[in-house]
């Protein structure tokens, strides 16, 4: 990362909290996480799956993972406790977790958590959008909040150390979320919806419950989620971060750009493959816009220009972050 202001960007972990890779495995699309390293990231959570992917997939995307990590070890790590992601700064490294968005691959099945946990999951949303078997999402017209096995899932959870995220999920849904749980919650890709009022997008209320459980949110650097305009410049992204840390305070403050530009062509055609997921009217798209990973240091450099403290640049840029994972993961 590019020094501003003194030693605040040149000794910490920085991290883009969710990545979102095509569902091709493919070396190709694994080694362009290097760009996060070459931006001056250290440590991205990439995404397993979505929606409607079954368990199947999601064990085989983090067998062929898992397997390009362990055969680029002098390249990346697997982050799979907190000292591994300050482990792959020390060593420039790329530090690499995994996460999956939304519960639909543990059907009935509670056991799927710790299988998922073992493999390298080190957070999961509860709902991608839509209703599945845990409670409902934001492009559900009813959300009646978690179901009793939503509430088994939260406390297993909990035992086994995976961190709950309630972006994507319906607003009861993600309250009960909240209000059930004993240790930090995240919102890992999501904005605020006082400045952009989209589905996606969460009110106040639910950042200052987030908030509440010592989690962060993480700001989202997908257009439609910032403006009207599907503009992802680093004004347009500063400006989620600055009113998120005025309303709750920098310490709940943090990057998940949800960067799905690896292959245009590939995410074009999972919209229309899946349009229950994301309904039209919404700027879904292949003309969605997303932030790109060599925008990192002009984020560093918007807030120093805004006058952050030093403490607070390292940790929206990472360090919040981390401190969930030492809270929470096992």
């Amino acid at each position: 990362m590019k020094q501003t202001s003194g030693s605040a960007h040149g000794d910490h972990v920085v991290v883009d909290y969710h990545v979102c890779l095509p569902e091709e495995n493919q070396p190709r699309f694994f080694e362009a996480l290097f760009r996060y390293q070459a931006a001056g990231v250290n440590w991205v959570f990439v995404n397993l799956a979505d929606s409607t992917s079954p368990l199947e997939m999601l064990v085989r995307r983090a067998a062929d993972l898992r397997r390009w990590i362990a055969l680029n070890p002098e390249r990346c790590v697997l982050v799979e406790k907190p000292s591994d992601a300050k482990l792959a700064k020390e060593t420039g490294r790329l530090g690499i977790s995994f996460d999956v968005e939304g519960g639909y691959s543990l059907g009935n099945d509670i056991a799927v958590v710790q299988l998922l946990y073992d493999l390298g999951v080190r957070w999961m949303l509860m709902v991608y959008n839509t209703v599945n078997a845990l409670g409902y999402g934001v492009h559900d017209e009813v959300d009646r909040g978690l179901t009793p096995f939503g509430y088994q899932v939260i406390a297993e959870m909990d035992r086994v150390g995976m961190v709950k995220d309630c972006s994507h999920t319906g607003y009861r849904t993600a309250r009960d979320v909240i209000d059930a749980s004993t240790c930090p919650v995240t919102l890992s890709h999501s904005n605020p919806k006082a400045l952009r009022d989209h589905p996606r997008n969460v009110p106040d209320d639910l950042i200052k419950a987030c908030a509440g459980t010592g989690g962060v949110i993480g700001i989202c650097g997908v257009g439609p989620f910032l403006n009207d305009a599907n503009d992802v410049s680093t004004e347009a992204f500063l400006r989620h971060v600055d009113y998120v840390s005025d309303l709750v305070g920098p310490e709940h403050v943090g990057i998940g750009s949800d960067y799905c530009g690896f292959d245009p062509e590939w995410l074009a055609g999972l919209f229309v493959a899946n349009a229950n997921n994301w309904p039209p009217g919404f700027g879904y798209g292949p003309d969605m816009r997303f932030m790109p990973p060599e925008q990192f240091p002009e984020i560093a450099e918007g807030l120093s220009r805004r006058r952050y403290s030093d403490e607070a640049i390292r940790g929206i840029l990472g360090e919040n972050f981390l401190r969930v994972a030492r809270a929470v993961w096992k």
